[in-house]
C-alpha cells in the first residue's frame, strides 16, 4: 500500500513528507535547523532592477486624497574595487502624480553613479551611499516644467529607499548585522539603530533635517523563492523614527515639517549568489507643518509602499 503525500510549506518553499516518514521529517529538521551562511560573496553578473514607490495622502477624516507614483529603473555592473563600488546607471526614472500621465525624468536617464555603504553622509562630508543630492536639484519632467521642491525629494529619496536595502542585506563593518543571522528565527538589533543622517538636496532643503531611525530589528524568517532561486526571507522593522525637515521652496523662505514615521517590510536574498531578488518597505508617516504667517499648522498622515524586483535577464 503506498503511502499518501503530505507537503509542508516553509516561508514559500512546499517540502513533500510521507505520511510518518522518520527520514522525510529528519531532513525537514536538518533544513530548519542547520547554519546558513547570509553574507556569500555577490556574483559579477550584471544585475537589473525595477522599483516602484506608493505615496498615498490621506485627510484627517481617512478620506484618500491622492496617490503619487515614483518609478526606477537601474542596472548595476559589479566592481572588483569595493573602494569604488559598484557602477549604477538609472535606465528610467518617472513621477505619476495622481490621475496625471507619467512624465519621464530626462536628466536621470542614463545617469551613472557608484553605490558604496561606506559612503554615508555624516556631518554632510559625503553623499549618502554615493548619491549626489545636487543632481536632483530643481528636477524638471519631460514637459520641460520644474518638479515641485516635495516630489524632487520624494525622487531622490527613492533612490535613498533602495540602497538601503543593501543596509540590512549586506555585512556590517561594525555593530550587529546580517552576518549574524545564522539559523532560522534568529533576530538582531542591527547596528543601525538610532542613526540620524542628515536630509539634503542642495539649496531646497535647510541645513539641520534629518531622519533619525528607532531600534531596527533584522530577523531571518525562512527560506523562499524567487525567479527560482533559492533565498533567505529577512524581516527588518524601523521602531519609533522621526524627522525634521526645513524645506526652502524660494529664496527667504522656510517651512519646517516635523513628524514620526514606522516602515518595515521583506527582503529576499538570494542564497547562492548574493544579490537581492525582491523587496518591499511599508511605512506610515504623521506630520505637522507650519507655514510662515499662519497660526495653523498643516497636519498630514502619508502611507508609503515600496516593490524592488531583481529582472536580470529579463526586461531591460
Amino acid at each position: 500500500m503506498k503511502r499518501p503525500f503530505y507537503f509542508l510549506l516553509v516561508a514559500g518553499i512546499f517540502i513533500p513528507l510521507f505520511y510518518a516518514g522518520a527520514q522525510q521529517n529528519s531532513a525537514l529538521h536538518k533544513l530548519l535547523e542547520q547554519p546558513y551562511n547570509l553574507v556569500p560573496v555577490h556574483s559579477k553578473d550584471t544585475q537589473y532592477f525595477e522599483m516602484e514607490s506608493r505615496l498615498m495622502k490621506y485627510a484627517p477624516d481617512g478620506a484618500r486624497l491622492a496617490v503619487d507614483i515614483y518609478r526606477l529603473r537601474l542596472r548595476c555592473v559589479p566592481s572588483n574595487n569595493k573602494s569604488t563600488g559598484d557602477e549604477y546607471t538609472c535606465l528610467h526614472a518617472s513621477v505619476q502624480l495622481n490621475n496625471a500621465p507619467e512624465m519621464n525624468i530626462p536628466s536621470l536617464t542614463n545617469w551613472k553613479y557608484y553605490f558604496s555603504l561606506s559612503a554615508k553622509n555624516a556631518d554632510n562630508k559625503a553623499p549618502t551611499f554615493g548619491i549626489d543630492p545636487g543632481k536632483f536639484e530643481k528636477l524638471t519632467g519631460e514637459n520641460g516644467k520644474m518638479l515641485a521642491v516635495e516630489n524632487s525629494y520624494h525622487v531622490y529619496n527613492a533612490f535613498i529607499d533602495f540602497h538601503s536595502m543593501s543596509v540590512f542585506s549586506e555585512r556590517t563593518d561594525s555593530g550587529k548585522g546580517i552576518q549574524d543571522l545564522t539559523h532560522i528565527g534568529d533576530r538582531v538589533i542591527h547596528s543601525a539603530s538610532f542613526s540620524k543622517p542628515s536630509v539634503n538636496i542642495g539649496s531646497q532643503v535647510g541645513e539641520g533635517s534629518y531622519f533619525k531611525n528607532g531600534e531596527i530589528t533584522l530577523s531571518f524568517k525562512g527560506l523562499s523563492q524567487q525567479s527560482h532561486k533559492n533565498c533567505a526571507l529577512l524581516e527588518y522593522d524601523s521602531g519609533e523614527s522621526s524627522f525634521y525637515m526645513v524645506v526652502k521652496p524660494m529664496a527667504n523662505m522656510e517651512i519646517p515639517t516635523k513628524g514620526s514615521s514606522h516602515y518595515w517590510g521583506d527582503i529576499f536574498k538570494d542564497l547562492g549568489s548574493g544579490w537581492i531578488q525582491k523587496a518591499t518597505l511599508h511605512e506610515l508617516v504623521v506630520s505637522e507643518t507650519s507655514i510662515p504667517g499662519q497660526s495653523a499648522k498643516i497636519n498630514s498622515v502619508i502611507e508609503r509602499s515600496i516593490a524592488i524586483s531583481n529582472v536580470s535577464g529579463g526586461k531591460k
